[in-house]
Protein backbone atom coordinates (compact mmCIF):
# COMPACT_ATOMS: atom_id res chain seq x y z
CA UNK A 1 0.00 0.00 0.00
CA UNK A 2 1.26 3.46 -0.88
CA UNK A 3 2.05 5.61 2.12
CA UNK A 4 0.56 9.13 2.44
CA UNK A 5 4.05 10.52 2.20
CA UNK A 6 4.69 8.70 -1.08
CA UNK A 7 1.39 9.98 -2.50
CA UNK A 8 2.34 13.53 -1.58
CA UNK A 9 5.70 13.18 -3.35
CA UNK A 10 4.04 11.84 -6.52
CA UNK A 11 1.39 14.57 -6.48
CA UNK A 12 4.03 17.27 -5.97
CA UNK A 13 6.14 15.83 -8.82
CA UNK A 14 3.14 15.76 -11.14
CA UNK A 15 2.22 19.36 -10.37
CA UNK A 16 5.82 20.45 -10.96
CA UNK A 17 5.80 18.88 -14.43
CA UNK A 18 2.51 20.61 -15.22
CA UNK A 19 3.86 23.96 -14.12
CA UNK A 20 7.04 23.46 -16.14
CA UNK A 21 4.99 22.95 -19.30
CA UNK A 22 2.88 26.05 -18.64
CA UNK A 23 -0.30 24.13 -17.80
CA UNK A 24 -1.76 25.80 -14.71
CA UNK A 25 -5.27 24.99 -15.93
CA UNK A 26 -4.66 21.22 -15.86
CA UNK A 27 -5.60 19.25 -12.78
CA UNK A 28 -3.30 16.44 -11.63
CA UNK A 29 -4.83 14.05 -9.13
CA UNK A 30 -3.16 11.07 -7.52
CA UNK A 31 -5.42 8.09 -8.13
CA UNK A 32 -3.24 5.34 -6.80
CA UNK A 33 0.50 4.88 -6.64
CA UNK A 34 1.93 6.72 -9.66
CA UNK A 35 -1.26 7.16 -11.67
CA UNK A 36 -1.99 10.81 -12.53
CA UNK A 37 -5.28 11.91 -14.08
CA UNK A 38 -5.12 14.70 -16.64
CA UNK A 39 -8.14 16.62 -17.94
CA UNK A 40 -8.87 19.97 -19.50
CA UNK A 41 -9.94 23.00 -17.52
CA UNK A 42 -13.51 24.12 -18.08
CA UNK A 43 -12.56 27.69 -18.88
CA UNK A 44 -11.87 27.77 -22.69
CA UNK A 45 -9.53 30.74 -22.25
CA UNK A 46 -7.16 28.55 -20.26
CA UNK A 47 -7.22 25.46 -22.46
CA UNK A 48 -3.66 24.07 -22.83
CA UNK A 49 -2.39 23.01 -26.24
CA UNK A 50 -2.52 19.38 -27.29
CA UNK A 51 1.21 19.66 -28.03
CA UNK A 52 1.96 20.54 -24.42
CA UNK A 53 -0.13 17.65 -23.11
CA UNK A 54 1.49 15.17 -25.49
CA UNK A 55 4.98 16.39 -24.57
CA UNK A 56 4.17 16.16 -20.86
CA UNK A 57 3.04 12.56 -21.20
CA UNK A 58 6.11 11.63 -23.29
CA UNK A 59 8.56 13.17 -20.83
CA UNK A 60 7.15 11.56 -17.69
CA UNK A 61 8.12 7.87 -17.92
CA UNK A 62 7.94 7.46 -14.14
CA UNK A 63 4.18 8.07 -14.01
CA UNK A 64 1.23 6.52 -15.84
CA UNK A 65 -1.24 9.17 -17.01
CA UNK A 66 -4.96 8.71 -17.36
CA UNK A 67 -5.83 11.25 -20.09
CA UNK A 68 -9.40 12.37 -20.50
CA UNK A 69 -11.19 11.68 -23.82
CA UNK A 70 -11.24 15.29 -25.00
CA UNK A 71 -7.48 15.71 -24.52
CA UNK A 72 -6.73 12.39 -26.22
CA UNK A 73 -8.90 13.37 -29.21
CA UNK A 74 -7.00 16.63 -29.67
CA UNK A 75 -3.60 14.87 -29.45
CA UNK A 76 -4.61 12.17 -31.94
CA UNK A 77 -6.01 14.76 -34.35
CA UNK A 78 -2.73 16.71 -34.24
CA UNK A 79 -0.67 13.57 -34.85
CA UNK A 80 -2.83 12.66 -37.85
CA UNK A 81 -2.43 16.14 -39.35
CA UNK A 82 1.36 15.92 -38.96
CA UNK A 83 1.36 12.47 -40.57
CA UNK A 84 -0.70 13.67 -43.55
CA UNK A 85 1.63 16.65 -43.98
CA UNK A 86 4.72 14.44 -43.95
CA UNK A 87 3.23 12.14 -46.59
CA UNK A 88 2.34 15.12 -48.77
CA UNK A 89 5.89 16.58 -48.61
CA UNK A 90 7.41 13.20 -49.45
CA UNK A 91 5.21 12.83 -52.53
CA UNK A 92 5.81 16.39 -53.75
CA UNK A 93 9.59 16.19 -53.37
CA UNK A 94 9.90 12.97 -55.38
CA UNK A 95 10.21 13.79 -59.09
CA UNK A 96 7.54 12.08 -61.16
CA UNK A 97 8.47 11.11 -64.75
CA UNK A 98 5.97 11.88 -67.52
CA UNK A 99 7.86 10.13 -70.28
CA UNK A 100 11.29 10.23 -71.87
CA UNK A 101 13.21 12.10 -74.57
CA UNK A 102 16.69 11.91 -76.12
CA UNK A 103 19.52 14.43 -76.12
CA UNK A 104 20.32 15.72 -79.59
CA UNK A 105 23.80 16.89 -78.57
CA UNK A 106 26.25 16.66 -75.73
CA UNK A 107 24.03 18.14 -73.06
CA UNK A 108 24.71 19.89 -69.75
CA UNK A 109 22.66 18.71 -66.78
CA UNK A 110 22.12 21.79 -64.59
CA UNK A 111 21.15 22.14 -60.94
CA UNK A 112 18.60 24.91 -61.64
CA UNK A 113 16.91 26.35 -64.76
CA UNK A 114 19.39 29.22 -65.19
CA UNK A 115 22.17 30.01 -67.64
CA UNK A 116 24.78 30.37 -64.88
CA UNK A 117 23.58 27.36 -62.86
CA UNK A 118 26.08 24.73 -61.75
CA UNK A 119 26.59 21.95 -64.28
CA UNK A 120 26.18 18.63 -62.46
CA UNK A 121 27.32 16.47 -65.37
CA UNK A 122 27.24 16.24 -69.15
CA UNK A 123 25.55 13.46 -71.13
CA UNK A 124 26.43 12.22 -74.60
CA UNK A 125 24.29 12.75 -77.69
CA UNK A 126 21.36 10.30 -78.04
CA UNK A 127 21.14 9.75 -74.25
CA UNK A 128 17.68 8.71 -73.06
CA UNK A 129 16.39 11.00 -70.30
CA UNK A 130 13.21 10.82 -68.22
CA UNK A 131 11.28 14.11 -68.34
CA UNK A 132 8.68 15.50 -65.94
CA UNK A 133 6.93 17.84 -68.36
CA UNK A 134 7.99 20.94 -66.40
CA UNK A 135 9.52 23.77 -68.46
CA UNK A 136 11.00 27.00 -67.11
CA UNK A 137 12.49 29.72 -69.30
CA UNK A 138 13.67 27.42 -72.07
CA UNK A 139 14.87 24.69 -69.68
CA UNK A 140 13.17 21.32 -69.30
CA UNK A 141 13.16 19.33 -66.05
CA UNK A 142 14.66 15.85 -66.32
CA UNK A 143 15.34 13.06 -63.86
CA UNK A 144 18.96 12.03 -63.57
CA UNK A 145 19.96 9.39 -61.03
CA UNK A 146 16.59 9.77 -59.26
CA UNK A 147 17.03 13.53 -58.81
CA UNK A 148 15.37 16.42 -60.65
CA UNK A 149 17.67 18.61 -62.78
CA UNK A 150 17.36 20.87 -65.83
CA UNK A 151 18.57 20.86 -69.44
CA UNK A 152 18.15 23.18 -72.42
CA UNK A 153 14.77 22.15 -73.81
CA UNK A 154 15.68 22.65 -77.48
CA UNK A 155 18.30 19.88 -77.22
CA UNK A 156 15.68 17.22 -76.45
CA UNK A 157 13.81 15.14 -79.02
CA UNK A 158 11.13 12.45 -78.86
CA UNK A 159 12.95 10.26 -81.38
CA UNK A 160 16.46 8.95 -80.78
CA UNK A 161 18.83 10.74 -83.18
CA UNK A 162 21.63 9.09 -85.08
CA UNK A 163 24.65 9.35 -82.78
CA UNK A 164 26.98 10.64 -85.53
CA UNK A 165 24.48 13.26 -86.68
CA UNK A 166 23.95 14.30 -83.06
CA UNK A 167 27.62 15.28 -82.81
CA UNK A 168 26.49 18.71 -84.05
CA UNK A 169 23.90 20.27 -81.75
CA UNK A 170 20.72 22.13 -82.66
CA UNK A 171 22.52 25.39 -81.90
CA UNK A 172 25.24 24.60 -84.42
CA UNK A 173 28.02 23.79 -81.94
CA UNK A 174 29.98 20.63 -82.46
CA UNK A 175 30.27 18.32 -79.48
CA UNK A 176 32.89 16.13 -81.13
CA UNK A 177 36.17 15.86 -79.16
CA UNK A 178 38.85 18.31 -80.28
CA UNK A 179 41.79 16.40 -81.82
CA UNK A 180 44.30 19.05 -80.81
CA UNK A 181 42.79 20.04 -77.47
CA UNK A 182 41.39 16.86 -75.93
CA UNK A 183 44.37 16.59 -73.56
CA UNK A 184 43.12 19.54 -71.49
CA UNK A 185 39.52 18.32 -71.10
CA UNK A 186 40.26 16.33 -67.96
CA UNK A 187 41.04 19.47 -65.97
CA UNK A 188 38.19 21.73 -67.04
CA UNK A 189 34.44 21.85 -66.42
CA UNK A 190 31.77 20.48 -68.74
CA UNK A 191 30.85 24.00 -69.88
CA UNK A 192 34.48 24.81 -70.67
CA UNK A 193 34.76 21.54 -72.65
CA UNK A 194 31.73 22.60 -74.68
CA UNK A 195 33.36 25.95 -75.50
CA UNK A 196 36.63 24.24 -76.44
CA UNK A 197 34.91 21.80 -78.80
CA UNK A 198 32.81 24.53 -80.43
CA UNK A 199 35.89 26.67 -81.18
CA UNK A 200 37.92 23.67 -82.30
CA UNK A 201 35.26 22.66 -84.84
CA UNK A 202 34.77 26.23 -86.07
CA UNK A 203 38.50 26.96 -86.40
CA UNK A 204 40.24 23.68 -87.28
CA UNK A 205 43.49 25.44 -88.16
CA UNK A 206 44.10 26.26 -84.47
CA UNK A 207 46.11 23.48 -82.88
CA UNK A 208 47.13 24.74 -79.44
CA UNK A 209 44.97 25.26 -76.34
CA UNK A 210 45.53 25.86 -72.63
CA UNK A 211 43.32 24.65 -69.81
CA UNK A 212 43.62 24.33 -66.05
CA UNK A 213 46.41 25.89 -64.06
CA UNK A 214 46.60 27.03 -60.46
CA UNK A 215 46.29 30.79 -60.92
CA UNK A 216 43.78 33.44 -61.94
CA UNK A 217 40.59 32.49 -63.76
CA UNK A 218 42.05 29.11 -64.69
CA UNK A 219 42.17 27.83 -61.11
CA UNK A 220 38.55 26.64 -61.04
CA UNK A 221 38.72 24.86 -64.40
CA UNK A 222 36.26 27.14 -66.18
CA UNK A 223 38.71 28.94 -68.49
CA UNK A 224 40.37 28.02 -71.80
CA UNK A 225 43.20 29.75 -73.65
CA UNK A 226 43.03 29.58 -77.46
CA UNK A 227 46.56 30.11 -78.72
CA UNK A 228 46.10 32.43 -81.68
CA UNK A 229 47.00 36.00 -82.67
CA UNK A 230 46.30 38.70 -85.24
CA UNK A 231 43.10 38.79 -87.29
CA UNK A 232 42.35 35.14 -86.65
CA UNK A 233 42.37 35.92 -82.94
CA UNK A 234 39.72 38.60 -83.50
CA UNK A 235 37.64 36.15 -85.54
CA UNK A 236 37.70 33.76 -82.59
CA UNK A 237 36.95 36.51 -80.06
CA UNK A 238 34.04 37.87 -82.11
CA UNK A 239 32.68 34.36 -82.69
CA UNK A 240 32.70 33.72 -78.93
CA UNK A 241 31.06 37.06 -78.18
CA UNK A 242 28.33 36.46 -80.81
CA UNK A 243 27.56 33.08 -79.21
CA UNK A 244 28.17 34.07 -75.59
CA UNK A 245 24.59 33.39 -74.49
CA UNK A 246 24.33 29.95 -76.07
CA UNK A 247 27.77 28.97 -74.75
CA UNK A 248 27.15 30.47 -71.28
CA UNK A 249 30.27 32.66 -71.29
CA UNK A 250 31.45 34.71 -68.33
CA UNK A 251 34.16 36.76 -70.08
CA UNK A 252 36.45 36.97 -73.13
CA UNK A 253 39.88 38.65 -73.16
CA UNK A 254 41.97 39.40 -76.26
CA UNK A 255 44.44 42.04 -77.44
CA UNK A 256 44.31 43.98 -74.14
CA UNK A 257 40.52 44.20 -74.28
CA UNK A 258 37.84 42.45 -72.29
CA UNK A 259 34.18 41.64 -72.77
CA UNK A 260 32.04 40.42 -69.85
CA UNK A 261 28.50 39.11 -69.69
CA UNK A 262 27.79 41.37 -66.72
CA UNK A 263 28.65 44.51 -68.71
CA UNK A 264 27.86 43.25 -72.20
CA UNK A 265 26.17 46.50 -73.23
CA UNK A 266 29.57 48.25 -73.01
CA UNK A 267 31.14 45.99 -75.63
CA UNK A 268 34.92 45.57 -75.65
CA UNK A 269 36.67 47.53 -72.88
CA UNK A 270 40.37 48.35 -72.64
CA UNK A 271 42.53 46.78 -69.94
CA UNK A 272 45.52 48.33 -68.21
CA UNK A 273 48.94 47.40 -69.53
CA UNK A 274 50.19 44.27 -67.75
CA UNK A 275 53.69 44.48 -69.16
CA UNK A 276 54.00 41.68 -71.73
CA UNK A 277 52.48 40.29 -74.92
CA UNK A 278 51.13 37.23 -73.13
CA UNK A 279 49.90 39.10 -70.04
CA UNK A 280 48.05 41.51 -72.31
CA UNK A 281 46.54 38.59 -74.26
CA UNK A 282 47.96 39.46 -77.69
CA UNK A 283 49.03 35.87 -78.38
CA UNK A 284 45.89 34.06 -77.22
CA UNK A 285 42.16 34.47 -76.67
CA UNK A 286 41.13 33.81 -73.08
CA UNK A 287 37.54 32.67 -72.50
CA UNK A 288 35.81 31.69 -69.27
CA UNK A 289 32.48 29.88 -69.03
CA UNK A 290 29.94 30.04 -66.22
Amino acid sequence: MTSPRHKAVVEHSGRRRLARFGLPALAATVVTGTVIGVSLARDPAHQPSATAVAELVDTAPAARFVVSADVRERVEDRQERISRSARRVTIEEKPQPEGHKFSTAELNIRATPKQNADVVTTVDPATKLSVTGEVDGGYAEVIWKKQAYWVTAEYLAKQKPDEEEAAVSVGGFSSAPCPSGSSIEGGITANAVRVLRAVCAEFPSITSYGGWRGDGEHSDGRAVDIMVSGDLGWQVADYLRANSGALSLYDIIYSQRIWTAQRSAEGWRYLEDRGSVTANHYDHVHVKAF
